[in-house]
């Protein structure tokens, strides 16, 4: 009875949040340049104010260290938020477009209105990141916004709600800290726009709630994302890269590399690199850096126990149940078959394959759609090419890994199975925001060629006239 009162209770203030937020919207206060800028000053003065709470509120979640935390949650965010502030007023200015002919004396164009009342989803393995990041987009397109952070990082998400609504325009910015079964709920209500971080599954159940109410969506998913060293590549440089990028936030990254797919004749120079690198990054014993941080659940390291027997373990290998501790692995002689080149890893588990030809890298690859990134390192330009005209993904970096999502200029999303839709700078504006079109006719001179009775002659006339103007 209580855990029913209790849900009850959960549903009630959902709707009651989302029954304000379209209020304020309807008020038309969000629409304007100052509250846009000034939510955005605001939020970012909640980053630089509660810096220390966001550190202690990652640490508690993931042991993650303050140099990770800084870098990929707070400091990610205030180049997100810097960026909006630059080019705000720019992005809000009218577009005009050439009028034809046939439609002159007038003018024609169109301007960005916010979609209204949206939802953002966030994700649990950047908790801060991936629920602000959005939010920074649509309070910059001038909507309402309801946040609803990750329970599995469950700090991080109350810090949010206990801070946001502290910094930010409570009328307009709400956060909802709840379990997944109260996202599911949420869904119930009416949105403009839902915007979901997160797995593949819950982003399916995210788009059937949205059809119910014809809402858009936009959906960042994950998916096995290939690593592809050719012989030409730097051997030394994209071991190093290459372990940077998976093991961070111990391979909690949705566009880390899954799988490496090397040329057979240097897989093990690339595999005894990776080795030194992971040694120089976290030491002998990586549970013992502070630059290494946990497996968020117990759950999600017995899966990762589970790929140890899927190959020959060449690093790591290492588990602390009681710490959520899973040490840098790397596997070699992994079957293309096993479940760890079928699943989405998630975790610091990178398995190493071998390939003959480039034919032959380009057939493992593809056997998994759209992965939401691709990574190639090589210094051969006709291989570049051929595998960049012959795959698909969400996006692409050469010889280098992430920073592809990291540019505020360059839009962010996936392909297919990895996702629907974009953000980030100017594309997150527009994400959030519907381009409506305005043609303004003046009222004289009335060509009256334009109103029936539309006879043989008058036909002839209009038809010749429009094949010559255009």
């Amino acid at each position: 009875m209580d855990q029913r009162r209790e849900k009850m209770a959960g549903r009630q203030e959902a709707s009651a949040m989302c029954a304000g937020l379209r209020k304020t919207f309807e008020t038309g206060v969000t629409r304007s340049y100052e509250w846009r800028k000034t939510q955005l000053r605001s939020l970012r003065r909640f980053l630089v104010e509660r810096e220390e709470d966001i550190y202690r509120a990652l640490d508690r979640d993931f042991r993650k260290s303050r140099a990770e935390t800084f870098f990929t949650e707070i400091h990610y965010l205030t180049v997100e938020i810097d960026l909006a502030l630059r080019k705000l007023k720019s992005w809000m200015e009218p577009v005009r477009v050439s009028t034809p002919l046939r439609y002159r004396p007038g003018r024609s164009g169109f301007h960005f209105e916010p979609h209204g009342v949206v939802l953002v989803i966030g994700a649990w393995n950047y908790p801060l990141q991936l629920a602000l990041a959005p939010a920074v987009s649509a309070i910059a397109a001038g909507n309402c916004v309801l946040v609803k952070p990750s329970e599995r990082s469950p700090a991080t998400s109350a810090l949010m709600e206990e801070g946001l609504e502290r910094y930010l325009d409570r009328n307009a910015v709400r956060v909802f800290a709840g379990d997944a079964e109260e996202s599911l709920r949420l869904l119930k209500e009416r949105f403009d726009y839902i915007f979901f971080t997160g797995g593949s599954q819950a982003g399916r159940k995210v788009m059937q709630a949205a059809a119910e109410n014809l809402t858009p969506v936009t959906l960042e998913l994950g998916g096995k994302n290939p690593c592809i060293v050719d012989r030409s590549a730097d051997i030394g440089v994209a071991a190093r890269r290459i372990v940077w990028a998976k093991f961070l936030n111990a391979g909690q990254t949705c566009i880390a590399p899954d799988f490496v797919l090397v040329e057979s004749g240097i897989e093990e120079r690339l595999v005894n690199a990776m080795k030194d690198a992971i040694g120089s990054f976290y030491g002998s014993d990586p549970s013992k850096s502070v630059d290494y941080p946990a497996v968020i659940t117990q759950e999600r390291l017995e899966r990762l126990v589970s790929y140890l027997g899927e190959g020959r373990v060449a690093s790591g290998g290492d588990f602390d149940r009681d710490r959520r501790y899973f040490a840098p692995t790397i596997l070699t002689g992994v079957s293309p078959e096993s479940p760890v080149m079928k699943d989405e890893i998630f975790g610091p588990v990178l398995p190493v394959v071998g390939y003959g030809t480039r034919e032959d890298a380009l057939v493992l690859a593809g056997r998994f759609r759209h992965p939401l990134a691709l990574y190639i390192f090589s210094t051969d330009r006709s291989f570049i090419r051929f595998m960049l005209d012959n795959t698909r993904s969400g996006g692409v970096a050469v010889n280098d890994l992430l920073f592809q999502a990291a540019i505020p200029g360059l839009p962010f999303g996936g392909a297919g199975q990895s996702g629907m839709g974009a953000y980030h700078g100017r594309t997150g504006f527009e994400t959030f925001s519907r381009p409506r079109s305005v043609h303004v006719k003046r009222t004289f001179p009335e060509n009256r060629l334009r109103y029936p009775p539309f006879g043989k002659v008058k036909f002839r006339l209009l038809r010749a006239l429009f094949r010559l103007i255009g």
